[in-house]
């Protein structure tokens, strides 16, 4: 009995050596299809969240995106949200945001971009800090700390 489960394994892991060898050639191009599969979507906690209001003015567009409360099995009580700018960004800048959307500013938010300091006066207990602030390929992004 001794001999026959250690055959069985053997003969399992080379069978699992052979089925590697043979399907990693071809594992980048079922990567790149399985990525565009509808249901395949970049997890929120890397893409800050979906855009919710999106603000224009001239040369420098602000995205306002959904908080993100994300967990592993439910949503936790604490969480973030993002903010983006994109285009030609002035040195300093300074913005009220209504995170919610409820027509009431939650916090109001400064950036001196020269000397990457940016400061956070919140309006609602809810607003907590700011968590990453930083310079991107397409602007400048902010994340603040939420509580649910």
């Amino acid at each position: 009995m001794k001999k026959l489960k250690i055959i069985a394994g053997i003969t399992w892991a080379i069978l699992c050596l052979i089925l590697i060898l043979i399907l990693f050639p071809g594992l980048n191009s079922f990567s790149s299809s399985a990525a565009t599969l509808p249901f395949m979507k970049i997890n929120p906690n890397y893409s800050g969240g979906v855009v919710v209001k999106e603000m224009i003015t001239a040369g420098c567009t602000l995205d306002i995106r959904k908080p993100v409360f994300d967990g592993l099995l439910k949503e936790r009580k604490t969480g973030f949200m993002q903010i983006d700018w994109r285009g030609t960004l002035p040195e300093k800048l300074s913005d009220t945001i209504d995170y919610n959307l409820d027509g009431i500013p939650d916090f109001w938010i400064t950036v001196d971009r020269k000397g990457s300091k940016t400061g956070l006066n919140p309006f609602n207990s809810r607003v907590k800090n700011v968590k990453i602030s930083t310079q991107t390929s397409y602007g400048w992004a902010v994340r603040v700390d939420l509580e649910k």
